[in-house]
């Protein structure tokens, strides 16, 4: 089972408080701290797992600048066999639609039975993996948390949907799936790791090596563009309710009835 996995490298939330600049057209990126997207963590765990069942073997792509390949290292000392990085000053501000053009030709150099992305990654816009697929027309599936081997033919997937309810599906290989938190536990990554592959090469492909024209990604190619960050306006406190629960229910009814919301 070969095995492809779409990485990103992004602001860490949990160790920056994040601003908006003074002009407002991004955040502010100074001595901010960097990992993995926290999606993709499931997914580069998920493809080990399955290569430790089935064999084959796992790689890891990421789109970005130099500083990206830390993430990408980073995987592989978790378990990823082999790290690819796709970087050309060409490819700054690629939208979803050049992410996954750039990603197809990734696909398309090598010969993968499974492609997995984070369901979704800091712009929040969960459209890479439905965008590659459609592009590489293979079958897909989001919000998958989990999977189980059938052959090397099909997988079964399991797909999170609304009202906590599970959807189960036969899926043809190759596909792509786009990973949702909590299928599984991400392994710890030691420092014994880390240092086994320091010193590995990270092949780096550029708009040259990838036959991607560079006007058809990054700014100029761009369909969509970013007009403005704000953060929003801070609305009334919450108001919290006491009592027991009878007093609870009888507060709330009240309360919805003089905000219009109940008759």
């Amino acid at each position: 089972m070969e095995i492809l996995v779409c990485v990103k490298r992004v602001p860490d939330t949990a160790e920056n408080e994040i601003e908006v600049n003074s002009d407002g057209t991004d955040i502010e990126r100074d001595d901010l701290v960097y990992s993995v997207n926290e999606w993709d963590n499931y997914a580069v765990e998920e493809a080990i797992q399955i290569k430790d069942n089935v064999g084959g073997s796992v790689t890891v792509v990421s789109v970005g600048d130099e500083e990206s390949e830390e993430v990408v290292r980073r995987e592989m000392a978790m378990g990823a066999d082999n790290g690819i990085l796709l970087s050309d000053d060409a490819f700054e501000g690629s939208d979803g639609k050049g992410v996954a053009s750039l990603l197809k030709a990734a696909v398309e150099k090598g010969k993968y039975d499974l492609i997995l992305t984070g369901a979704q990654a800091d712009d929040g816009a969960a459209q890479v993996g439905g965008m590659l697929a459609a592009m590489l027309d293979l079958p897909y599936a989001s919000l998958v948390n989990k999977i189980e081997m059938i052959d090397d033919q099909k997988i079964k997937v399991g797909r999170e949907i609304e009202g906590g309810n599970q959807e189960m599906n036969e899926i043809d290989l190759p596909c792509v799936l786009s990973i949702q938190t909590g299928i599984n536990e991400p392994r710890y990554v030691g420092i014994r790791g880390i240092r086994k592959v320091a010193s590995v090469e990270i092949p780096v492909h550029g708009a040259g090596d990838l036959g991607v024209a560079a006007d058809s990604v990054g700014d100029a190619g761009a369909k969509v563009k970013r007009l403005d960050y704000f953060m929003p306006e801070l609305g009334e406190g919450a108001e919290m309710l006491e009592g027991s629960t009878e007093e609870i229910v009888e507060k709330l009814i009240e309360l919805l009835k003089a905000k219009g919301g109940l008759k």
